[in-house]
């Protein structure tokens, strides 16, 4: 009897965990993860690329300055202090020195191991190096003659933004650290920019940055403000950080007290938000130092507030001046202020066309423009109870804007707001929030793909290893599915591409570079989407790349004790965010030799900077310079299908025909799960008592072309995999095993589902 066959295509629902797995639709999957759906196709998910063709030139660096201090002598020599040549203060507390900063000279790193007190050896890809790692004193030997010196702080990458001066589609990107501002120089990398005093920023990994452009001190000068809402309530401290303004891209000045002059001689010293609005500048959620006691005053948070300039250039002397104020003559002219009737904190703001909405805590509010220069602006409260959790989880579109508020995502559409994610309920509750982990949700939009990301802490993340976003929520707006990822990043922005992408000027293998070349990614000028790691590498994210760029710095590499047994292998990486069980990939390494194929499985996770992996033997001696890429694994967990549920009967499947991309080397594993039985493997059940039929690998490149000549020039491969089993309903699981997950032209390879076939035939009378 010939089998029934139902057709799954195309493939739009996407994760849908809202109902038993046996009700979501046909096309739905109870598990997907890092993979996503994309019209009408499962597509594997976004891979990186470095922002040069070197990994220093993805790194926030600072080049130090000086003959024979910021550049080697004829002889390779260079030494001086860190806090001296970066802020001019000898032994500069300001600088944290950390094991696993850097500096580099070309081509040679060298790497803090050390953190005893003081004169400690580096490690060194060339020469030798020593490092005081309480005074800052640094000496470099035998390292490229005439060369200049950078040092890599290693501090989580805490904001991206773009400065709008310049040419259309060529604006610069800066980014920040907790300390420093950087400026990125296509073909140079980043560098620090600002001078030795300014800017330098005191906050912590929470502290993240909001950056805004507008007019300067004159209507022709673009003028970029930034906040870290880095200050102390009470007493001001010595590490209180106030808003600061550069008007050429180099120069910064302070923003807060020489500026924003309020009663008595008292200035707003910071403030979490700041945007211009109808030709105003306003300050939200802030902090202001009352001086009316005199210096040094007393800070007081005002979290519901926004505090607006007059009309024009908020650099005039009475910009800031409230109604009956003066100050050296001059009168007040319309700044002041409005609280929201409100005890909650505003969080965060955003756009929809000429409207400003603005999320507290736990609700929505509309600040609404009156045209009366009185009062020019008032509160309106849009939704009572839905608001925001975190200050850069708002995505702006052009009739809505998302965001992650403590009940779910809501999108606000000017009069209403409400959940758009009733496909995923109980995902936003799974998000990490007891260590303020929710103001370390950031988002993004990805025009090209028609995705929003969402950089999250998972619940389960370990509190000892894991405080920074470790997992990315995805959601495609066009067809209203979502998927997630893993991953690690701390901060998203916008690049646009000065240069066109060249094979010299990329780190992508053939197999790796899934992109035409008159795709986006490589063309000149395209808007890129960049995101910061915790170590201060920024990346630039592409659907195109089927797999994951360096970003993690191996500060050091050693052999456990023989207890461990032959073959483990330690390695220090600053605030790695990894989990137990992911597979990593270990490049870029000198002077030592790491067999088989440079991916392998973690094995145990020592504290929040030193893993294990199982490696093999290994040869020689670490000197520096390697680097992790995080290795993504495809899970992909179907609906509980039976074609025959509504007569009553279970089925037999006797094979699923899977149309996928045609790859190089590609291939995944086909695991199945029959009655409900997830997680009972069948692969291994039906191998341990040798009743399994086939491998269950469903290979996405051409079989031999011997055997079928025409697959090598489609596009589209149908290849089938046997299950003969029966059930009340059965369920597949997409991944790959440790040998896929290790074969880097396997697991790197692209990954497409563009539909599915199901031969069945119905069995037993009744559910049994």
């Amino acid at each position: 009897m010939p089998f029934d066959r139902f057709l799954i295509a195309p493939l739009n629902t996407g994760l849908q965990t809202d109902l038993r797995p046996f009700l979501i639709m046909d096309d739905a999957f109870e598990q997907l993860q890092n993979a996503y759906v994309f019209r009408g196709r499962v597509v594997k998910r976004f891979g990186s690329l470095w922002m040069g063709p070197t990994q220093q030139q993805t790194r926030f660096r600072i080049g130090l300055t000086g003959a024979g201090v910021g550049v080697t002598d004829g002889a390779g020599h260079a030494a001086g202090n860190l806090g001296l040549i970066i802020t001019g203060i000898p032994n500069d507390p300001q600088i944290p020195y950390n094991v696993g900063q850097q500096f580099s000279v070309g081509t040679a790193v060298y790497t803090v191991i050390s953190a005893l007190p003081g004169v400690q050896p580096m490690l060194a890809t060339q020469g030798n190096g020593t490092f005081n790692i309480t005074t800052g004193d640094f000496v470099i030997n035998g390292a490229p003659a005439l060369t200049q010196i950078f040092f890599y702080p290693g501090l989580p990458v805490m904001g991206l933004t773009q400065y709008e001066s310049g040419a259309i589609n060529n604006h610069p990107s800066y980014g920040f650290d907790t300390r420093f501002a950087y400026r990125f120089f296509p073909g140079v990398g980043w560098e620090r920019s600002g001078t030795l005093v300014s800017p330098i920023w005191h906050g912590n990994d929470l502290n993240f940055f909001w950056a805004a452009n507008w007019e300067g001190v004159t209507d022709n000068i673009v003028a970029m403000f930034v906040t870290n809402f880095n200050a102390t309530i009470g007493a001001p401290g010595a590490t209180d950080d106030p808003i600061w303004v550069t008007q050429d891209g180099a120069v910064w000045t302070n923003f807060s007290p020489l500026t924003i002059f309020l009663t008595n001689g008292s200035f707003v010293q910071t403030a979490r938000i700041i945007v211009p609005f109808k030709n105003r500048l306003l300050l939200l959620n802030t902090i202001e130092r009352n001086l009316a006691g005199g210096a040094p005053g007393v800070n007081a948070a005002f979290p519901n507030r926004v505090r607006y300039s007059h009309n024009g250039s908020p650099f005039a002397t009475n910009a800031w001046l409230e109604p009956n104020q003066t100050t050296g003559g001059t009168f007040a002219d319309g700044a002041g202020f409005i609280d929201a009737t409100t005890e909650e904190a505003i969080i965060s703001a955003e756009f929809i066309k000429d409207r400003l909405i603005v999320y507290f805590e736990r609700s929505t509010w509309e600040l609404a423009y009156t045209g009366n220069e009185v009062l020019p602006f008032v509160w309106q409260k849009i939704n009572t109870e839905l608001g925001s959790q975190a200050t850069f989880s708002s995505v702006p579109f052009d009739k809505q804007i998302l965001t992650i508020g403590n009940t779910g995502v809501h999108a606000c559409n000017g009069a209403n707001v409400e959940r758009i994610d009733s496909k995923i309920p109980d995902e936003i509750f799974e998000f990490k929030v007891k260590n303020n982990e929710q103001l370390r949700i950031a988002g993004i939009r990805d025009f090209i793909e028609e995705l929003v990301y969402w950089a999250f802490v998972n619940d389960e993340a370990p509190d000892a290893t894991q405080k920074f976003p470790n997992q990315i929520l995805v959601y495609n707006y066009r067809n209203d599915s979502w998927a997630i990822n893993d991953d690690c990043f701390t901060a998203f922005g916008y690049y646009e591409q000065q240069g066109d992408t060249t094979w010299a000027s990329t780190n992508l293998t053939w197999a790796e570079a899934n992109f035409t070349w008159v795709a986006g990614i490589i063309q000149a000028n395209q808007r890129q989407i960049i995101a910061g790691t915790p170590e201060g590498w920024v990346l630039i994210i592409n659907a195109d790349v089927s797999r994951n760029a360096p970003s993690m710095q191996i500060t050091n590499m050693t052999i456990p004790s023989a207890a461990m047994g032959v073959g483990f292998v330690d390695l220090q990486v600053i605030n790695h965010n990894i989990a137990l069980n992911d597979f990593v990939a270990v490049e870029n390494t000198n002077g030592i030799f790491l067999p088989i194929s440079g991916i392998y499985e973690v094995v145990a996770i020592i504290d929040a900077n030193n893993i294990t992996i199982r490696a093999g033997d290994i040869a020689g001696v670490y000197t520096g310079g390697g680097t992790l890429a995080r290795v993504s694994q495809i899970q992909i967990l179907s609906k509980q299908w039976n074609p025959y549920l509504k007569e009553g009967k279970n089925f037999y499947l006797a094979k699923i025909d899977f149309g996928v991309l045609k790859t190089q080397q590609g291939e995944v594993t086909i695991d199945y799960y029959p009655s409900s039985a997830t997680p009972v493997s069948m692969i291994q059940g039906g191998t341990a008592s040798g009743a399994i039929m086939g491998t269950s690998v469903l290979e996405t490149r051409p079989y031999p072309a011997n055997l079928y000549p025409l697959e090598q020039f489609q596009d589209r491969l149908w290849h089938q995999v046997y299950f003969q089993t029966v059930g009340d309903c059965i369920q597949i699981f997409i991944s790959m095993d440790a040998r896929q997950m290790t074969t880097p032209g396997i697991v790197w390879d692209d990954f497409e589902l563009e539909g599915l076939v199901l031969h069945t035939e119905r069995t037993s009378v009744r559910l049994q």
